[in-house]
């Protein structure tokens, strides 16, 4: 008798999906993203509307699996089961998790807002003229500057000249600014701002509080204006220094 053939089973295929995941009191909520861009501009403030945003109005346990998560633990854990509620927080409070393809999309169109940016607002220090985007491409492959997917593209503008001064001399006109941020927003909104803005003489005081200069090209001053009210509910003492 010959071998007997062994049945070929299916390779079970790979779901490719973008997803935003909640993990809270050992539970797991998803969320299927339809539009990520769209996810992460709603999580660094702006108004959308969350049909523009998931594919569609349910919350997951497990998406891949389709398994919806529990109305009774959303309510245990979220004090309701309303989708709109429990989605909003999902995408403020969550993981975003992109397929490779989607991270590699989002990344390339940030690089190019940003180098478009720096072609349109800076210049040579010494020719006072814009460099040409090629030139500016060019110092970015050698200064190896990392972009990252989940961040949107103008609170990295101020990491990726930093990075690229020391090969490529670039100009702004800046602006400064003195910022006094309350006690109980002072640690978060001062590491945020740290992680995007050049921030100079710092000092915490003794209930708290912050404050300290922060720079910025004079064409996102207006974005830092909004970063710095968004992170203090517009309670940071804001003043425009010469």
């Amino acid at each position: 008798m010959g071998t007997p053939r062994t049945a070929l089973v299916p390779k079970r295929e790979e779901i490719s999906m973008n997803l935003a995941k909640l993990k809270k009191g050992g539970e797991t909520f998803e969320l299927v993203l339809s539009d990520p861009d769209k996810a992460l501009e709603y999580r660094y403030g702006l108004d959308l509307d969350l049909k523009d945003i998931v594919q569609a109005e349910k919350i997951f346990k497990d998406a891949k699996r389709g398994e919806v998560a529990s109305e009774e633990k959303m309510k245990e854990l979220f004090k309701t089961s309303d989708f709109n509620i429990v989605a909003r927080a999902i995408l403020q409070n969550g993981e975003y998790h992109l397929t490779t393809e989607q991270k590699r999309k989002m990344t390339d169109a940030k690089k190019k807002q940003i180098v478009q940016y720096i072609h349109e607002n800076a210049g040579d220090p010494k020719t006072k003229l814009p460099h040409p985007i090629q030139r500016i491409e060019l110092a970015w492959d050698q200064a190896k500057v990392k972009i990252d997917p989940h961040v949107s593209a103008k609170d990295q503008i101020e990491k990726v000249v930093r990075a690229l001064q020391p090969i490529l001399p670039i100009s702004f006109e800046y602006a400064k600014i003195r910022v006094t941020i309350p006690a109980r927003f002072s640690k978060s909104a001062y590491s945020h701002l740290k992680s995007r803005y050049q921030l100079k003489n710092d000092v915490w005081h003794t209930d708290g509080s912050v404050t300290f200069e922060l720079e910025a090209p004079a064409k996102i001053k207006a974005d830092a204006y909004s970063k710095i009210n968004q992170l203090t509910n517009g309670e940071a003492q804001i003043e425009e220094l010469k």
